[in-house]
């Protein structure tokens, strides 16, 4: 008997013992920042990409779909940009040269036809620009960006202004999406909190680049799902949520200025209103390393056009967008 009861007793004292470092491990907390090497260049592939379809009659039934009319159409940007640090200072604070070493766009509509002019959002190929960020993975400078893009946002304008200045499709607003909002998912972070649980979860908002001339934002839940740990590395598990915003922040750039006209079917249709937005996405992050490693973004937003056809009807469009983003490589020099 006594044997037997030793037993039991080592038994539970084991599992207790368990369960307090399950508990620790479980609660532990970790730092999230952005760390760069000098000379170490982080190379990097975005892709953004959207489907959008444009129903003419919403409201007819869908079980007869010969008498509906939906115009389907595509849109894509590839891009690869090396990011190499120049500079850091005593406060922490880096300086990185961004460097876009290829911009590929692709457009295709339901009949076929693919766009034949160059998309603007290519002209920032070979271009280079500089950022200068904080550990905590907030940009504190963003001025050659932001020039940048204005720069580039004048080439979507046709030259010939006898007609006025009409503004051809282009994919600026998803360089943007990409660029502007790099390690927010970090920089976000409170302050008071840069070491998160497990489970903890934190708000920000990200832009919503649209086929049409639109300044909307998503609001974004970001929590800390995991930690996968190898022998190498520790990954967070980053997922993220997104809803409509009611607004966007002032301070978010402008490709455009002055008034013009946009050409094509978004330009036609105007007076636009979101309905709705819903997605989610993931990010992996090297604790370590202070680097994302991937991310990808899933969302879906409901809109309808004020232009109100014969039948009294308003087209609802559908948009279904996709951003992604992944490390190719990183080189010392």
């Amino acid at each position: 008997m006594k044997g037997v009861k030793l037993k039991s007793a080592l038994t539970i004292i084991t599992v207790l013992g368990l369960s307090v470092l399950a508990g620790c491990a479980a609660g532990e907390k970790e730092l999230l920042s952005v760390n760069f090497q000098k000379g170490q260049t982080l190379r990097y592939k975005f892709v953004t990409s959207r489907d959008i379809n444009v129903d003419w009659s919403p409201t007819k039934s869908s079980s007869k779909p010969g008498r509906r009319k939906v115009d389907k159409s595509t849109e894509s940007v590839e891009m690869v940009v090396a990011y190499t640090p120049i500079e850091i200072d005593s406060h922490g604070l880096t300086t990185i040269k961004a460097t876009c070493e290829s911009v590929k766009a692709k457009r295709s509509s339901r009949r076929g036809r693919r766009a034949t002019a160059k998309d603007a959002v290519e002209s920032f190929s070979g271009r280079t620009f500089t950022l200068t960020v904080s550990p905590t993975g907030k940009i504190e400078d963003y001025s050659q960006l932001n020039q940048l893009i204005r720069e580039i946002g004048k080439k979507a304008f046709r030259p010939d202004r006898k007609r006025g200045r009409i503004k051809e499709p282009d994919m600026i607003c998803d360089f943007v999406a990409t660029q502007w909002f790099l390690w927010d998912s970090i920089s976000s972070i409170e302050k008071t909190a840069k070491r998160v649980l497990v489970g903890q979860s934190w708000k920000s908002k990200l832009s919503v680049p649209t086929p049409m001339v639109s300044r909307k934002a998503r609001e974004v839940t970001y929590t800390l799902d995991e930690i996968r740990r190898s022998e190498e590395e520790r990954l967070a598990v980053i997922r993220s949520s997104y809803s409509l915003a009611e607004s966007a922040p002032r301070g978010w750039p402008i490709p455009y200025s002055g008034r013009f006209r946009m050409s094509g079917m978004f330009g036609f249709l105007r007076g636009y209103k979101v309905l709705d937005l819903q997605g989610e996405g993931e990010e992996l992050f090297n604790i370590d390393a202070g680097r994302t490693e991937r991310y990808n973004q899933q969302y879906q937003v409901q809109m309808e056009a004020s232009l109100r056809l014969p039948m009294g009807e308003k087209p609802r469009i559908t948009i279904k967008q996709n951003l992604t983003m992944q490390l190719l490589e990183q080189e010392n020099k």
